[in-house]
Formats: structure tokens, C-alpha cells, sequence
């Protein structure tokens, strides 16, 4: 009997023990994932709920591209030193030659004599050619250097640059080539002396540096060449650069409209002539023209805007203040 009360007792704690087993089996087993697998419950959250990084990267994308410049003049300074920079020789080129447009002003004459120590000697003769046309004198010591460049074309474009700032060191490359060694006699390079002795590559060279002086397009011996023998557009060209200097204001007007013509040439021209008029009334026509896709429209544009926007703004300044009588 009293075996029986034995049992019936230890019966009776197993029964406790195990229904206290049950009850607690869920938390225990869930306190085990807590500790074992800390992996498990930090996914769920980010299955029910973004997290948060995706959301602070967003507005990063957003804000990634450039911003367009503030005004005409702050794009056109882009567009150039977009330009000059580019991976181009022919935008470089361009780009650098045109900045003979934009006189008094340190950051072309720099950007300029910077392209002097370019590889490739489009680009070192256009900036030659820039630094003559925007009257760069402090540039005379680097453009006295340039002409002892081994490519003949921008010894030439020094010696050009230099003459039109009545520098007579500029006379050495021109008897170079006119008896075939500098004065004092100083032999010339083995690659200039090659090149003046070849008829073919002289008639070239004169041919590219009769109209690579010109800031409008750049335009070299290949496109030329590339022209029509019936294609007035040179000579169009050529007189729209010389209508720079008529002080009609018909002209003007007249050169405006050049602009909107059908060729290329004849357009980048008469943005140049009216950038050297230097008449603010033409500031938004050449504005316009920053965003033709042609490059060598889209920087004499870009030129004749800084010039022209810099005359604008020096008007204003010396414009007397109106009295309060008026």
C-alpha cells in the first residue's frame, strides 16, 4: 500500500513536470533562436519595413548630375574649358583659337598658354595664334619659345602673334623661311628644315596658316579640301570678318542674320565679326548659338558671349548716375 502511494506520488510529479514542460517549451525554444540565430529576427524587420539606407542614398543620385551654369557667361566659360580639355584634337584646337576672341582677360590668356605645351600642333598653333589675337604681352616670352617648335606651323603662329604685337624677334622665323636658316646663322630644326624644303607641304602650310589665324571654326587644309569648288562659303566668311570693322549699324542687323545661314562657315564667321564689334546687342544672338551641335559654332559662341557680356557690364559702370533733378 504504501508502494502504491509511492508510485502514485512520483505519478503525479512527472505529470506536473511534464505539463510545466509544455507550457514553457514555446519560450524556451524561442529563446534558443534568440541566441543561436540573431540572423533570423533582424531579416524579418527588413522584410516588413524599408530599412533606411536606400532612402538617405536616394536624394545622392538624385543630385548627381551638374547643375547647368547660372548665367550666359558662367555656360559659356563651361562650353571653352569643355573644350580645350576635350579628348578632341579638333574641339581643342577650336576651342583655343577662338579664345583670341576674348581680350583682357586672364583666364583665356592662360587657358591659351596653357594649350602651347599641347601634343598635338593644331592645337599648339592655334594657341599661338589666341594669344596674338587677344594682344597677350605678358605671353611674349612663351610665344618667343613656341617658335622654336619643331612643327614649322606653330613657329609660324608665334612668329604671326608676335608681329601683331610689333615684336621683332618675330622676323627670324620669316627669313627662316624665306632663305631657309635664321639670322646670325642660326640653323633651323631638322623637322622645320625638312618640311620648308618640301614644295608640297609648303604650299600646305601657307594655304593652313592663311586662314588658321582666323578664330572662326579653325578650319584647316582638310576641310577646306572637303569644299565644293562652287561653294561661295569662304569668300562669304572672308567678308564677313572684314564687315567687323563697319561701324554702319545695318551691319549689324546684317550679321545677325548670317548667322541663321546654311553654312557652317559663313555662321561661325559672322559670330566672330559681331563678338569684335563688340556691340552687347548681339550678346542674345550669340547666346543662342551655345547650343548648336556644330563645335565651331558652339565656340565662337561661347567667346563672343564673354566678350560681349564683359563690354555690357563695363557700359554700365561708366554710365554717369542720373540726378534726381532728371
Amino acid at each position: 500500500m504504501h508502494i502504491n502511494r509511492a508510485l502514485s506520488g512520483v505519478h503525479a510529479c512527472l505529470l506536473i513536470v511534464c505539463g510545466a514542460w509544455l507550457i514553457l517549451q514555446p519560450f524556451a525554444v524561442a529563446g534558443q533562436a534568440n541566441t543561436s540565430e540573431p540572423s533570423q529576427p533582424s531579416a524579418a524587420p527588413h522584410e516588413v519595413k524599408p530599412a533606411t539606407p536606400p532612402q538617405t542614398s536616394a536624394p545622392q543620385i538624385s543630385s548627381a548630375p551638374v547643375k547647368p551654369a547660372g548665367t550666359p557667361m558662367e555656360r559659356a566659360w563651361e562650353i571653352l574649358h569643355g573644350a580645350c580639355g576635350g579628348d578632341k584634337t579638333t574641339d581643342r584646337a577650336t576651342g583655343v583659337l577662338v579664345l583670341g576672341l576674348i581680350p583682357n582677360d586672364p583666364r583665356s590668356a592662360r587657358l591659351a598658354e596653357k594649350a602651347l605645351a599641347d601634343e598635338k600642333p593644331e592645337v599648339r598653333s592655334a594657341a599661338a595664334a589666341a594669344l596674338g589675337n587677344m594682344q597677350s604681352r605678358r605671353s611674349i616670352p612663351k610665344l618667343k619659345a613656341a617658335m622654336e617648335d619643331p612643327d614649322p606651323s606653330v613657329a609660324l603662329a608665334a612668329a604671326h602673334s608676335l608681329d601683331l604685337m610689333h615684336d621683332k624677334s618675330a622676323y627670324e622665323v620669316y627669313y627662316g623661311v624665306l632663305n631657309g636658316e635664321r639670322k646670325a646663322g642660326k640653323g633651323l630644326l631638322a623637322s622645320q628644315a625638312s618640311m620648308l624644303h618640301d614644295p608640297k607641304k609648303m604650299a600646305e602650310l601657307g594655304f593652313e596658316e592663311g586662314i588658321g589665324f582666323i578664330p572662326f571654326a579653325g578650319i584647316g587644309w582638310g576641310a577646306i579640301k572637303a569644299i565644293r569648288k562652287d561653294d561661295a562659303s569662304p569668300v562669304r566668311a572672308a567678308a564677313a570678318r572684314v564687315l567687323a570693322r563697319d561701324p554702319d549699324p545695318a551691319t549689324t542687323k546684317a550679321l545677325i542674320e548670317a548667322t541663321g545661314d546654311n553654312s557652317w562657315i559663313v555662321q561661325a564667321a559672322a559670330l566672330e565679326a559681331l563678338a569684335k564689334r563688340g556691340d552687347p546687342s548681339a550678346l542674345q544672338t550669340a547666346a543662342q548659338y551655345m547650343s548648336d551641335e556644330k563645335g565651331a559654332i558652339k565656340f565662337t559662341a561661347a567667346a563672343a558671349v564673354i566678350h560681349l557680356t564683359a563690354i555690357k557690364g563695363s557700359t554700365k559702370r561708366k554710365r554717369p548716375p542720373i540726378s534726381k533733378s532728371q
